[in-house]
């Protein structure tokens, strides 16, 4: 595996830091994170029409720039150090790949061009009341009259799920289990018996909402009951990029406490010089050292290395979610009370550390699972 970036690889780093510099600004998030939309249409569509990065990684024949997951995972660790407000891992990271591993070739080409194009807002409903992020956790029930599928139940903590114009969603056959009788489905906003409200969230740079299903007719995704194996890939794909999300937001913190531990003055020299601080320091850049090295492997592996993609998407989310929520609470000690203050921007990096933290599963859901797939 290539453990460093191509020249066009840091390229594409440096038009995404540039055009994220100057379009979402830490200002731009306080200000979204109070609109019910949670980003703003007409950076979305620069974003989209500009920079084309919906479809980074969605192959060429459906739209995209058939690039893999490492050049996404360069665009989310951008997208993550600016705390950008915006439905793209909902829709380019989650949506898109449960389509691309569960759809049909004609869904795909109906599906995706769309997304790709920034024009389509989607989502992929998964999780419920219960917040497990596995096969196990759907209780979404699918029915079925003749050719028409219903679905009856809830889905909640649902990125953009007010915002999004598609859902994805993942519902299982009365009386299976498990990846058992798991089958994917889409189904538009505007659905009749299929309503969505907003959630309070700890972090409002996400926007989260509930989904709730009162038989509300949906198009079968790909084949009835097969789709555990889709799910399975579909989950795995999203936390090695979510683990370069993270690595992103990690990398912003470690610069404003060093720039603030530089500049704070206390007994006469800045706080900076003493060696407590210079400890506290070094072991983040430890930390983000080692999140960045398994984020690193797990987009090499989504793209190369399918069957290593489970144990090590699994190490990359893990490692990430812990490495971001220490320094992130690191960063508020060695900021002092102002840490946590409202002027101070650091307390929204940690609100979006926990919420990362959560997202498709905590550190000891995923050390099991890793765990698992090395029979340890």
């Amino acid at each position: 595996m290539r453990f460093s970036l191509t020249e066009e690889q840091e390229e594409l780093r440096r038009v995404v830091r540039r055009f994220l510099e100057t379009t979402s600004p830490i200002g731009e998030a306080r200000r979204l994170m109070d609109t019910s939309e949670g980003y703003e249409p007409a950076v979305w569509k620069q974003l989209s029409q500009e920079l084309a990065l919906p479809g980074v990684q969605i192959p060429e024949a459906y739209g995209g720039q058939g690039f893999g997951f490492v050049e996404l995972g360069v665009v989310l660790e951008e997208m993550g150090r600016a705390l950008l407000c915006a439905p793209y891992f909902s829709s380019a990271v989650m949506a898109a790949n449960a389509i691309l591993n569960a759809g049909s070739e004609s869904q795909k080409g109906a599906l995706l061009p769309g997304i790709a194009a920034g024009e389509t807002l989607a989502t992929f409903a998964l999780a419920e009341p219960s917040g497990r992020w596995d096969a196990s956790g759907v209780e979404l029930e699918a029915r079925r009259s003749g050719t028409t599928w219903t679905l009856h139940g809830e889905k909640s903590f649902v990125l953009d799920g007010c915002a999004a114009d598609l859902i994805v969603v993942v519902a299982r056959a009365r009386g299976s289990e498990g990846e058992s009788g798991l089958s994917f489905f889409t189904l538009r906003a505007n659905a009749d018996d299929f309503t969505r409200r907003p959630l309070d969230v700890i972090d409002p740079t996400r926007k989260l909402a509930r989904l709730t299903f009162n038989g509300a007719r949906a198009e079968l995704l790909g084949e009835a009951g097969e789709g555990g194996p889709a799910l399975a890939k579909t989950l795995d794909q999203a936390s090695a990029a979510l683990a370069s999300e993270m690595v992103g937001g990690a990398q912003r913190l470690l610069e404003m406490t060093v720039d603030y531990a530089k500049t704070r003055v206390q007994f006469g020299r800045p706080i900076g010089s003493f060696q407590a601080i210079k400890h506290k320091c070094a072991d983040m850049l430890l930390e983000l050292e080692l999140a960045r090295s398994s984020a690193g492997y797990a987009a090499e592996a989504a793209d190369s290395a399918e069957e290593e993609l489970p144990a090590v998407a699994s190490l990359a989310k893990a490692q990430g979610s812990d490495a971001f929520l220490h320094i992130a609470a690191e960063s508020i000690q060695i900021h002092g009370g102002l840490g946590f203050t409202w002027e101070q921007d650091v307390h929204l990096f940690f609100k979006r550390a926990k919420s990362s933290e959560g997202l498709l599963g905590d550190p000891t859901f995923h050390r099991e699972r890793l765990a698992r797939h090395l029979d340890l």
